[in-house]
């Protein structure tokens, strides 16, 4: 395992969604409750990030839902105010986390203390897995470099597999368990077994 994502615990805004952000996913929010508002200029000042969990239980607006505890950084890379009280955003899903300990703030807001998680060290896909390249070629290219963000690293099975992950039409908590999992391998089997169950490889 690489050491890339820091050792130490961290505290950081969370902003619990009805979707999973994976590592080097594209993410495009509008915001305009005044807690994430405020998260934002924050982030954008001190270009600082936050952290993107998925919804256990709860809404994505008004009271805080309470998140499940993996989930991914995020960065803002781009954002636009076209008018008074509503912001639109592009983040950017960098290292994977855990919550150890969570904190909800007056306004709503949500902050915790993370355990970062660590990547494996960039690896090629295996040959037994090597049919689910082509399609998820052919998923990029379609989608377009605003779905998925350069560097396209199709030489890296960690890679692969988080982008394959993003867009099968599997449930979000499927994705979860696919985001948790420390073991690239076996990430790409599950994708590969659920794409030839599904027909859509041979």
């Amino acid at each position: 395992m690489t050491d890339a994502a820091p050792r130490q615990p961290d505290e950081i805004p969370l902003f619990p969604l009805g979707t999973v952000l994976f590592p080097d996913s594209a993410l495009q929010l509008k915001l305009f409750e005044a807690r994430y508002l405020d998260m934002a200029a924050r982030c954008l000042r001190g270009d600082t990030p936050f952290g993107v969990c998925l919804i256990r239980d709860g809404g994505e607006v008004g009271a805080p839902a309470v998140p499940h505890e993996t989930g991914t950084l995020a960065r803002i890379v781009d954002w636009d105010m076209t008018q008074p009280g509503l912001l639109f955003i592009t983040a950017r899903g960098g290292a994977r986390f855990r919550i150890a300990t969570r904190t909800v703030q007056s306004d709503g807001l949500q902050t915790a203390r993370v355990e970062w998680l660590a990547e494996p060290a960039p690896q090629p896909v295996p040959p037994a897995l090597a049919g689910l390249l082509p399609l998820l070629r052919a998923i990029v290219a379609d989608a377009g470099e605003a779905v998925f963000p350069l560097p396209h690293r199709f030489d890296d099975a960690t890679w692969v597999g988080y982008r394959l992950a993003e867009v099968l039409p599997i449930p979000p908590e499927a994705r979860l368990r696919l985001l948790a999992l420390d073991d690239t391998v076996s990430r790409l089997e599950i994708l590969h077994t659920y794409l030839r169950q599904h027909k859509l490889l041979d």
